[in-house]
This record gives structure tokens, C-alpha cells and sequence, in this order.
């Protein structure tokens, strides 16, 4: 080991020759007189023949001269290397026939050696210069045949602004996108008063002048100055093409912004959302789950971001994130658990309350115990990070909730908005979303106010898409330049309302996201958790998240219930059956479930007695029939009745069940008003309170008079 040790120590000391380096000026004279003497001292001793090293230098000097013309040498360099050859060979051969030891063969060697030196060393400058020039050469070709087609596009469009938009401007650069979508004209205005504003109302009658491809624009916004404008025109429509979800899931910050989509030259757009709110608005079909999806990518990919989400659609635009995880369909690294790729999802009013209530505290509790903070940053923003995390509550249909007239969605939106209100510098914004840009959603003067980073998914839907309200300021924005399912318009307060399209984000890339971002979430912080509370610390209980399991697809096949039937009575018959028939273990069941409640609660006879010939009369008791779907007069009225009936004692009111209905039977509130009225007037239905306080509750649950 130790003579191991000393021959390493041994390599590892002394300079360390490069032996496959080419030979420089110095090294390069040195090795030609060096094997000069070697050879004339080997010659003279030997009786060589002096002519051989006169045919070798010959040689030397030809084959030099053939490379040095493949590789386009210069003159200089041919004739200098094959002069150093040929007076190499030329002294050796004197050497050889007068003696290489004496001092006039040692000087003149010497001498020789200096000068191929020399001429290597001007040589090599000289190339060097040679190969510079040319590749400037080459640049300043590339650079008039640019400048030639930008003096091009240039004259083109000074002459298409003057004919449609009657303003000659004064173009200042040319600049051709990197992704090949279009380029950017820099231009002057002319003077008096001419503004960037009067380009861009014209955008439409540009885009046609020009011939663009539909989905191609052109846009102005404004320059360096106010007597500036850029111009951007698209000539490859990128909208038009679906694009996944980039799979580089690196990490993210919300300080540097997250991505949402890609303009139409192909550049990612970023929201900045440490002091805004985010409002996203699109019509069925437009792709508005999809971009939800993308902005819960985002946020799971941030190492400073905890995502909280509501969504009172059964949860649906969370369920993805939260599932795999909590099923255990995803394996971890290092046999470490993977945490959903949402931090708290509610998809029921109470749960979605709750949330609300815990990040108004977790507000109010960040000002009071972070104060020593604050002031030794000298900021009033809370300082946000992976050690402190901003809170991001993202609520699909949120705008609804806000315009919504309903008691309870009041009591929500009234969470919603204070929390707007309050928690800027705390970190805590929200992303909304609405089913379109209209009057009731847009009206309210807190989301006008702070939700400045906006999105609007067209699809090409016209209706409930007012793209002057969503963006205002802007011109020039059209529904029918975004037709394609995923694209629409964006702005931000960092860049004006323009096209964009989000990207495809597929199931598959979901759970790749879950699985690759999962030690990368942080922590809620010590003071807001002792905020939060056993809410936050208990919010992946299973009797919290047994609404998530009942919906999941597993849960039917584990309990041999119907999917989304939670656990108790299965109250299948209540929905339409086409074939008019239910299936015999279903039929079974619900005959016992009738016999015991009737043998316990005697209260109601039937009001359909069987007929004589059909076997002993059934007992005396509480009337179910309502559960065979016999004497309702749709699957609607039926459905009504089943959500009465499991209302229980606490009863429901018309609203809760026209909102329960409204999604699968378009069922409005005046229509369930009607039919409690009727069940109230035949008995099946008991109002109890008055006013807006009224509640009905089955005649089941009813309280004793």
C-alpha cells in the first residue's frame, strides 16, 4: 500500500506534458533542430549517404504544401513551412559531409532555429488574422442579407400603416422572433399627438392588408416613449396546434412567476400573483377545467406555494391531485409517502366554510406574530418562501358564488371577498373562476380592483363574453380570433391583453406532477398553523375526506354500492328506469327496509292499497311509496323528493334542492317551490318556520305537532 501511495505521489508531481498538444513557434523550431543534429550526428557517424536527408526534406516540404492547399493555407504559410523543411534538410546534409560537432555547424543550427521560429510565430498571426476576417466576412454577409429583408418588412409597413391606419412612422429596427412565429417592428410616431392607441384599434383591417393566416394577428403596445410603438405580427398561427403540458416539472417560485400558456410567438406568458388575484373565465367547453389544472400545476411545482382549492361541483377540480395520493396509487421515493399535490380541497359547503374561516385567522394571526419580521426586512409584505409559504386559494365558479343571491353562497362570498380584502400582504391571494365575462360577475368592485392578472377562454363562444369589460383599455380584442378549445386572452399588470392558449395538461402528467413535486411542498409556517388549528391539522381525516372516496370509482367496487352512493340506503329506484324494472336485490331491499319502518312507524297508511286478488293487505304504516317512482311525474320530482327525504329533521329549502338538480335536470327553484307546495298540500311534505327561515321537512322527520 505505501509503494502504492509513493508512485501516485510520484505521477502527480512535476509538470504535466501535454504529448498530443500541437507544436507551438518555440517547441516546433526546437523540434526541428533537435532532430536536425540528431540525424546529422547519426549520419556523419555512420557514413550515411548526405543525400538521403536532402530527399527527406524535399519530401517533408511536398507533403506540407499538398495538406496546407486541402486546408486553403495561405501562401505566406506554404512557402514558410516548406522553406523550413528544405533549410532543415539543406544543413544536415552540410553537417553530415563537415562534421555537425564544430562551432560554425552548432551556430548556424542555432541561427536556423530562430528564424523557423520566426516565420512560425508570423505565420500563425498571420492566419489567426486571416480566419478572423473571414468569419467577419461571412457575419457581414449574413447581416446585409438580413438587413436587406428587414429594410424590406420595414418599407412594407410603413407604407400598410400609412394607407390603413393614415400615420407615417419612422421604423427603427426590425427584430424576427427566435421561434420563427412573426417579428417585431420598433417605430417612431410622428409628431403631433400621434398615439400608439389609434395602430392598435386598427388591428383587424392591418391583419387583413397584410394577408395573415387566420389566427394571426397584429398588435401595438406601447414603446420605450409615448412617441414609440411596437409592432407585433404574427405569422404562424400556434394556436391553432395543441400543445401538452411541458414535462420539465422543475422547480418554481412565485416570485419569478408561474407559467399559464404561451403567446402566439410562442414565448411562455407568467403570472405574478405575490400581490394579485388571478379571475379565469370561460363557457362550457372552452377548456376552463384544463387551464385550472395547468394553474394547480404551477402552483404544486412552486416551493413556496401551499394550494388550497374549493370546488361545491363534488370537488372535481381537486379530486386529481388529492386522490392518487391519498389511495396510495403513487409510490414515493424512498418509500416515502406521497402528499396530494393540493394542500386542502373542499368540495362541500360546510368543508369550504371552514377553509374560509381558517385563512381569515391564519390572515389576522401572520399580522400580529410576524411584526418583528416585518420590520427588520423594513417591508410591509410579508416576506414569502419555502419557510413561510403563500397561500393560494383557488375557487372554480367563485365569481358564481359572489353574484349568487342564496344565503349560503352569501355567507361563502362573504368569506371570499375578506379575505381579499385583508390578506395583500400576508400571503393569501385567490384565483377565480367564472362560466363567462358578464355584468354580474365583473361588477364587483373588490375583483375589478385586485384581481388585475386576467384570463378569458373563448373557444370561439360569443355569448356572455365581454372581452371590453374583462380588459378594459383595450382595443382591438375579438372572440373569432380564438376559436380553438384552450386559447383566449390574457393580461397581466407586466403585459397587455393579448392571444394566448394554455397548454394540454393529460391524467397521466397529473400524477407525474404528484409524484415529482411531493418533498417539494412546504410546510405551513408555526404561527399560521397555530392558527389554523385542528381544522387545517385534521383535514385529511377519513370522516373529513369520505365525500372524496365515496365519489372515487374504488369505493363501488370495495362496498358493492353504486359509484358516488354513500354508505346506507341505496336510493337507486328514485332515479329514472328506462326499462320501467329494478333489480331484484334492490326490489328485495327496499320491500324489507318498508316492512321495518312501517312496523316501527305506524303512522301513514298506503295511499295505493293493493287490489282485492292480490294477497293479505300490507300493514298499516309510513307510506314509502314515492321510493318505487310510481306516482311522480318525472325522475326530476323524484330526485326532489329523495333529497327531502334524506334532509332528515333538519329538512332542506327549494334553493338547496334546485342547486342539487340544477347540473343533471336543469331544475330551476320555481319549479321545486311548486312541488313542495303540492307535497306540503297532500301530506307527503311539512313546512316548519316562515319567511326566509321556512324549511320543509318529510313528513318522516316531521316533528310532532
Amino acid at each position: 500500500m505505501a509503494s502504492t501511495a509513493t508512485a501516485k505521489q510520484q505521477v502527480s508531481s512535476g509538470p504535466v506534458l501535454d504529448w498530443a498538444a500541437g507544436h507551438g513557434p518555440v517547441t516546433g523550431a526546437l523540434s526541428a533542430t533537435t532532430g536536425a543534429f540528431a540525424i546529422a550526428t547519426t549520419g556523419a557517424a555512420t557514413s550515411m549517404p548526405p543525400g538521403w536527408a536532402l530527399a527527406v526534406g524535399a519530401a517533408g516540404a511536398l507533403g506540407h504544401t499538398i495538406v496546407g492547399l486541402r486546408v486553403r493555407n495561405a501562401g505566406r504559410t506554404l512557402a514558410t513551412r516548406a522553406a523550413s523543411w528544405l533549410v532543415g534538410a539543406g544543413w544536415t546534409t552540410w553537417a553530415m559531409t563537415h562534421g555537425p560537432l564544430t562551432w560554425a555547424a552548432l551556430g548556424s543550427l542555432a541561427t536556423i532555429g530562430v528564424g523557423i521560429g520566426a516565420a512560425a510565430r508570423s505565420t500563425a498571426l498571420y492566419e489567426e488574422a486571416r480566419e478572423t476576417e473571414a468569419l467577419a466576412a461571412a457575419d457581414r454577409q449574413v447581416a446585409r442579407e438580413l438587413s436587406a429583408e428587414r429594410r424590406a418588412i420595414a418599407a412594407e409597413w410603413v407604407d400598410r400603416i400609412q394607407r390603413v391606419c393614415s400615420i407615417t412612422v419612422r421604423v427603427l429596427a426590425v427584430e424576427q422572433w427566435p421561434t420563427g412565429a412573426g417579428f417585431s417592428i420598433d417605430a417612431e410616431l410622428p409628431p403631433g399627438g400621434a398615439t400608439y392607441q389609434k395602430i392598435a384599434a386598427e388591428s383587424g383591417r392591418l391583419s387583413a392588408d397584410a394577408r395573415l393566416p387566420h389566427g394571426c394577428t397584429v398588435t401595438a403596445t406601447p414603446g420605450i416613449d409615448q412617441g414609440r410603438v411596437i409592432i407585433d405580427v404574427t405569422t404562424v398561427n400556434v394556436l391553432m396546434e395543441e400543445r401538452t403540458y411541458p414535462s420539465d416539472y422543475g422547480v418554481l417560485s412565485l416570485l419569478t412567476g408561474i407559467p399559464w400558456g404561451y403567446r402566439t410567438n410562442a414565448e411562455q406568458i407568467l403570472a405574478y400573483l405575490r400581490e394579485q388575484c388571478a379571475l379565469v373565465v370561460g363557457p362550457t367547453g372552452s377548456g376552463k377545467t384544463n387551464m385550472v389544472h395547468t394553474i394547480l400545476a404551477g402552483f404544486a411545482r412552486a416551493e413556496d406555494v401551499l394550494t388550497w382549492v374549493i370546488d361545491l361541483n363534488a370537488g372535481s377540480a381537486g379530486l386529481p391531485w388529492v386522490l392518487p395520493a391519498l389511495n396510495g396509487e403513487i409510490d414515493g421515493t424512498d418509500g416515502k409517502p406521497v402528499r396530494p399535490g393540493v394542500d386542502w380541497l373542499a368540495g362541500t359547503y360546510d368543508e369550504a366554510l371552514l377553509m374560509l374561516e381558517t385563512a381569515v385567522r391564519v390572515a389576522k394571526q401572520r399580522k400580529m406574530g410576524y411584526q418583528e419580521l416585518l420590520a427588520k426586512a423594513n417591508t410591509d409584505l410579508l416576506p414569502v418562501g419555502p419557510r413561510i409559504p403563500q397561500i393560494m386559494l383557488v375557487i372554480d365558479e367563485g365569481a358564481e358564488i359572489l353574484a349568487s343571491t342564496d344565503r349560503q353562497m352569501r355567507k361563502l362570498a362573504e368569506k371570499i371577498l375578506e379575505v381579499i380584502r385583508i390578506a395583500r400582504a400576508m400571503g393569501l391571494r385567490t384565483v377565480l373562476t367564472a362560466l363567462g365575462a358578464t355584468s354580474s360577475v365583473l361588477g364587483n368592485l373588490m375583483i375589478r380592483r385586485e384581481a388585475k392578472v386576467r384570463v378569458a377562454l373563448t373557444g370561439g363562444e360569443t355569448e356572455g363574453m365581454d372581452l371590453g369589460k374583462m380588459f378594459p383599455g383595450t382595443r382591438g380584442l375579438r372572440v373569432d380570433q380564438a376559436p380553438y378549445k384552450g386559447s383566449g386572452f390574457m393580461g397581466t399588470p407586466e403585459s397587455p391583453a393579448g392571444l394566448f392558449k394554455a397548454w394540454r395538461i393529460l391524467p397521466n402528467q397529473i400524477r407525474e406532477i404528484i409524484a415529482a413535486t411531493s418533498d417539494r411542498h412546504p410546510v405551513l409556517d408555526d404561527i399560521s398553523a397555530r392558527a389554523a388549528g385542528p381544522a387545517y391539522a385534521r383535514r385529511w381525516d377519513a370522516d373529513r375526506t369520505a365525500w372524496m372516496r365515496d365519489h372515487h370509482p374504488g369505493a363501488s367496487e370495495r362496498t358493492g354500492a353504486e359509484p358516488g352512493a354513500g354508505p346506507g340506503l341505496n336510493l337507486s329506484a328514485l332515479r329514472d328506469q328506462q326499462s320501467g324494472q329494478a333489480s331484484t336485490a334492490e326490489d328485495e331491499m327496499l320491500r324489507r327496509f318498508r316492512e321495518q319502518i312501517d312496523a316501527e312507524f305506524g303512522t301513514a297508511p298506503d295511499p295505493h292499497p293493493p287490489a282485492a286478488d292480490s294477497g293479505p293487505p300490507a300493514p298499516a304504516g309510513l307510506n314509502l311509496s314515492a321510493l318505487q317512482g310510481e306516482q311522480q311525474d318525472s325522475p326530476a320530482q323524484r330526485a326532489a323528493l329523495a333529497l327531502l327525504l334524506a334532509a332528515g329533521r333538519d329538512g332542506t329549502g327549494a334553493s338547496a334542492i334546485a342547486r342539487a338538480l340544477a347540473d343533471e335536470h336543469g331544475t330551476t327553484r320555481q319549479t321545486v317551490v311548486g312541488w313542495l307546495k303540492a307535497w306540503v298540500a297532500d301530506g307527503t311534505a311539512v313546512r316548519v318556520g316562515e319567511g326566509t327561515k321556512a324549511r320543509y321537512v318529510h313528513r318522516q322527520h316531521a316533528p310532532e305537532s
